[in-house]
């Protein structure tokens, strides 16, 4: 029996290879999620602005699916847009890859995925990966509501503050309440290095702490609030 709830989660699916898009976007339709198809990542990129500039908020997308390998515009190259466009960078991004070399793994992660899976895969597989990774971004939507409810005084940054795309997964995780050693292993890289990540965006921000960072990024709806 086909699901139709899934509580409306839009999608948005990027993939040259036609019969990856039929048979995805069937299978996740029947599992009661809204389906939008790309082939490439500028048409990605077409939609996802559509979407920023339409009347609902519901037009963007909650998770994207995006080919690593793709014409004009590879999943890095496309992941590095939309990280560095504040209305997309907290929506959480599974790649999709026929490559399954370690060091292709770790700089799918490295990149600002959220999830990388290798191709071919279990359709059940992804929509476990995608049901978990919608729950984490509720997770940290719950947060934010608590923070805005309760009776805490908002952290002041002056300016604009541009942060690297590392630098961005490192603030989502602190808001998640991990621990340096947590995101280290999380990202596969040396505690000492998630330290100077978060030291720099502490200097760049004026604030005192990670606890200060952590009510910054909520607030500032850098984390994951696309939900």
């Amino acid at each position: 029996m086909k699901e139709t709830n899934k509580d409306n989660k839009q999608l948005l699916l990027i993939d040259d290879d036609p019969n990856l898009i039929l048979l995805v976007k069937d299978y996740l339709e029947f599992r009661g999620y809204r389906v939008t198809t790309a082939e490439n990542g500028p048409d990605a990129l077409e939609i996802l602005e559509r979407g920023a500039n339409a009347a609902k908020a519901g037009e963007i997308p909650d998770m994207i699916i995006c080919d690593l390998i793709m014409p004009e515009m590879d999943g890095y190259a496309f992941l590095e847009k939309i990280r560095r466009d504040s209305r997309f960078s907290g929506i959480p991004v599974i790649f999709l890859s026929p490559e399954g070399d370690s060091q292709d793994k770790v700089t799918g992660v490295t990149a600002e995925a959220d999830v990388y899976m290798v191709n071919p895969f279990e359709p059940e597989e992804l929509v476990a990966r995608v049901e978990s990774s919608l729950k984490q971004a509720g997770r940290l939507l719950k947060r934010s509501t608590r923070i805005h409810s309760l009776d805490v005084t908002p952290v002041q940054v002056q300016g604009n503050v541009e942060l690297t795309p590392t630098e961005l997964k490192v603030v989502q995780l602190v808001a998640q309440g991990l621990a340096n050693r947590e995101i280290a292993a999380k990202l596969n890289v040396s505690q000492r290095t998630i330290e100077s990540h978060v030291s720099n965006m502490l200097h760049k921000t004026g604030l005192h702490n990670r606890t200060e960072l952590a009510q910054w990024a909520i607030e500032s709806n850098i984390i994951f609030l696309y939900s």
